[in-house]
């Protein structure tokens, strides 16, 4: 090898563009929300089901919309090695649709109540809370239609976001219709918006779904669309009567919110209630969870014809909203107990101890190489330990081991067949 060759520097792989690294501390956080937005859904009798991260790309193109900009320009999808088109999961609902029937779980005790987490992909222009891999919590409550299951729903992915001290976020309401009065509505709208001079793509987007085009973001659209006809305004009788019954559980149960007639949501499926959870702290990319009934969708993929409602989470989004309030969350304490050992001798008999710890559910580190009681020490800080555990010469020849109490600062000799029972009963007071 030349000596160019040798002095050339090996550069470094960086994660992919949009797509976030949580590193400790961080990474602590991470969990703390993520656990906690589980944990509730758990506390409301909804049950774990881990998904695939790929799946045949027909069932989103049918189950999410091709009209969609998910569908459309943002998912990724590959021929695998059989020619079979697959994509990594855009989105929940559709996965945990296609795992209902096809293990038929909706064959049992209605509502189905389902639990997942974990990451989904969209090639999206990077930003701030916008990632092309992003991390989600969701429930899905399968097979009933009753507007106090929209009721628990809503309620529920707003206790997790108040469980973590959050508070500046409002929740916004609305209702979609469903397959008996859109039609009509859809028709309105369409006679409304091709009188506007549109442009060739919108246009097109409003033949294919026009309530999308009331998304539209760009000021001259939203201008020339503000008086256009609304479906909260031409929802039939059975739909009204389930919206206002949803909204009077949400005040009974004592849960803010806002109508907001103009919402619309990112996927097709959506039908009746339709919510989202705003942030203002964090600029465009404001929404931080949201979700909606899907009447129609199990019927569409195959299934039988039964309602669902849902939600998604945002850890990502959840975790800049707590940053812009200023609330911390997430373990102060990496284990209870930190091991320093002074010698080759020392080490391997507190290797020893530091496993029966673990082994009995106590969480424990040590520190390694060679260095010395102060450099060990500054490990035992880091670790923020409840209890240090140091052994040297002196405490092998008194067959004892020395155990400090970091927050009240005393110590404690303890016979080293004591170690366990000691700091069991001390953890446990």
């Amino acid at each position: 090898m030349s000596e160019q060759k040798k002095s050339e520097k090996i550069q470094p792989f960086t994660a992919p563009k949009g797509v976030p690294d949580y590193t400790p501390p961080q990474s602590a956080a991470f969990l703390a929300v993520r656990d906690n937005f589980i944990q509730q859904a758990h506390n409301a009798g909804f049950e774990h089901i881990e998904l695939p991260i790929f799946e045949d790309t027909g069932l989103f193109a049918r189950g999410v919309g091709e009209s969609t900009d998910v569908v459309s320009k943002e998912m990724y999808t590959f021929a695998d090695r059989g020619d079979r088109s697959v994509t990594l999961r855009p989105e929940g609902t559709a996965g945990v649709m296609r795992a209902v029937i096809e293990h038929s779980l909706d064959r049992g005790q209605l509502p189905v109540k389902l639990n997942y987490a974990g990451p989904f992909f969209r090639y999206e222009r990077p930003q701030a809370g916008r990632y092309r891999q992003l991390q989600q919590v969701g429930v899905e409550a399968i097979g009933i239609d009753d507007p106090a299951l929209d009721a628990e729903i809503i309620a529920l992915a707003d206790r997790s976001y108040r469980s973590l001290g959050l508070k500046g976020f409002r929740l916004e309401l609305t209702s979609l219709g469903d397959r008996n009065c859109r039609p009509a509505y859809r028709q309105k709208l369409q006679d409304f918006l091709f009188a506007l001079p549109l442009d060739e793509e919108t246009r097109k987007r409003a033949e294919l779904n026009p309530l999308r085009v009331l998304d539209d973001k760009r000021p001259e659209v939203k201008e020339m669309t503000a008086d256009a006809p609304l479906m909260l305004d031409h929802l039939d009788a059975d739909c009204r009567e389930h919206f206002e019954t949803v909204t009077g559980l949400l005040d009974d149960m004592g849960v803010p919110y806002e109508v907001n007639p103009r919402m619309v949501r990112g996927l097709d499926y959506y039908t009746k209630t339709c919510f989202e959870f705003v942030h203002d702290g964090l600029g465009a990319q404001s929404g931080i969870g949201g979700g909606g009934r899907y009447d129609g969708l199990m019927a569409q993929l195959g299934g039988q014809d039964l309602s669902g409602i849902g939600y998604g989470l945002g850890v990502d989004r959840t975790l800049l909203a707590l940053e812009a309030e200023g609330v911390t969350v997430g373990a102060e304490r990496r284990v209870d107990v930190y091991g320093v050992a002074l010698g080759a001798e020392a080490k391997e008999v507190l290797a020893v101890v530091i496993n029966q710890l673990r082994a009995a559910g106590i969480s424990a580190d040590m520190s390694y190489g060679d260095r010395g009681l102060k450099g060990a020490m500054k490990g035992a800080d880091r670790s923020r330990a409840l209890y240090t555990l140091v052994l040297g010469e002196q405490e092998l020849e008194n067959d004892s081991i020395a155990i400090k109490n970091m927050r009240a600062h005393e110590q404690y000799d303890v016979a080293l067949d004591g170690v366990l029972q000691f700091l069991q009963d001390k953890l446990e007071s």
